[in-house]
């Protein structure tokens, strides 16, 4: 029986609000470390544990990257005890961010997002996570600053955090961090080594960024539908605002407009982009989602069909990719065998393209980068081919990143820097 109502506080019923959305992680990785001359040591099995966080029903959970890197058998358990083997399906290294996937023998309860959009400094936090192998375990402190930038290795630089002196210790990776109405304000992430009372979370507003779009990659949303949603919790309240839409997009086809409230997708009502995104996972091509969107304050019904394929701007051949890159970035980029990537370089990157040569007085000329240099990143995507930056500048919402965050490597040495680029040539050739 539950306790007393004055027992019942607050910080008890976020607890058991958002529990069951809760999963812990655990698997066996192989690590080799490196010794203090330089020379690696033969490799080991070690224990890896983590949390996660339910974001759909049919088994989609995120959690932090370096939690499932490397690790030969991802298992999850759910509060009920349910033991799960999960699948990778999409990951940012440079985000630290992992969506995993279970299949559940029913629906899973998802967690309450809330925004970090108005967090106040001295505000109660919650923190659940795996710590040190205790499943399930509840800390609580209050939010002691905003946007930190906190260097955890050399592979690893974190921007933007939560700071809290809620207990974040080893385990609690990927878990969330709640607000005392019990909705995740944050992922939890780092822990300075010998350090009391400070822990870090990544704000939610910049996890379902990153997340929506790793779904929207999973779920085959590189067809451009051609719809630029606001970003941001829509002030009207639930719905996605349209921004704009592509001529000649599937968007546009379905009758879509800038201004329209996209309020509900087949029975799903939509309170962010990341609940867009994962109405794709799964569909085929060729099916049709019906939509509900506002439009002057009246309901309007709309179709929208799911592509089966890529764009036609994805189908551009490679060398049409390359051209663009040094009209606009002023790079010509080649890719770096993958072997010699891994053999080469030490870094949680999977690979990257090296820059042939730069166009004097080009964005990239302005910033710095130098022939030679290997671009494994930009925004929030690896560059690991050219279908890769083909996929970042084909997205109608390029411009809007602007300037783009890139990142380099240079004699092993991670570099970053903003391009302020456009879709808009700078030259023509």
């Amino acid at each position: 029986m539950p306790g007393s109502e004055l027992r019942q506080t607050p910080i008890v019923l976020a607890i058991r609000s958002a529990t069951p959305s809760i999963v812990n992680i655990r698997g066996e990785k192989t690590v080799a470390e490196t010794t203090q001359y330089g020379d690696s040591d033969p490799a080991r099995r070690v224990n890896g544990m983590g949390t996660g966080v339910v974001i759909d029903p049919r088994g989609y959970i995120v959690t932090n990257h370096h939690v499932v890197k490397g690790v030969r058998q991802i298992l999850v358990t759910s509060v009920d005890g349910q033991e799960y083997i999960a699948t990778l399906t999409a990951h940012d290294p440079v985000t630290d961010l992992a969506i995993i996937k279970i299949s559940p023998r029913t629906p899973l309860p998802v967690i309450t997002l809330g925004s970090s959009a108005d967090l106040m400094l001295g505000e109660t936090v919650i923190a659940v996570g795996n710590a040190y192998g205790y499943e399930n375990t509840v800390t609580q402190g209050i939010i002691s600053q905003l946007h930190r930038a906190v260097q955890v290795s050399d592979a690893q630089f974190y921007e933007d955090l939560i700071q809290t002196d809620a207990s974040i210790n080893p385990g609690n990776s990927g878990g969330p961090l709640l607000n005392i109405d019990g909705e995740m304000i944050g992922l939890n992430v780092a822990v300075r080594a010998g350090a009391q009372g400070i822990g870090f979370a990544i704000p939610i507003d910049k996890v379902l960024r990153v997340v929506s779009n790793l779904v929207a990659e999973q779920a085959g949303c590189r067809q451009r539908f051609g719809i630029v949603l606001e970003e941001g919790p829509n002030p009207k309240g639930d719905g996605l605002t349209v921004k704009s839409v592509d001529t000649g997009s599937l968007a546009k086809e379905a009758g879509l407009e800038p201004g329209d409230c996209i309020v509900r997708i087949n029975d799903d009502r939509l309170h962010n982009p990341l609940d867009f995104h994962r109405m794709l996972l799964g569909r085929s091509g060729g099916e049709a989602l019906q939509m509900v969107v506002e439009r002057d304050g009246k309901p309007v019904e709309l179709k929208l069909a799911v592509s089966a394929g890529a764009s036609e701007t994805m189908e551009e051949s490679s060398e049409d990719w390359s051209n663009l890159a040094w009209e606009v970035l002023g790079v010509e980029l080649e890719p770096v065998p993958r072997d010699v990537f891994r053999r080469k370089y030490r870094t949680r990157y999977r690979g990257g393209l090296t820059v042939q040569r730069v166009r004097p007085g080009s964005p990239a000329a302005e910033q710095g980068i130098l022939a030679g240099d290997i671009l494994v990143g930009m925004h929030i995507w690896e560059t690991i081919t050219m279908k890769n930056v083909a996929y970042i500048m084909s997205r109608p919402d390029f411009d809007q990143f602007t300037p783009v965050k890139f990142y380099i490597l240079r004699d092993n040495d991670v570099l970053y820097g903003h391009l302020p680029v456009s879709m808009k040539p700078t030259q023509q050739l």
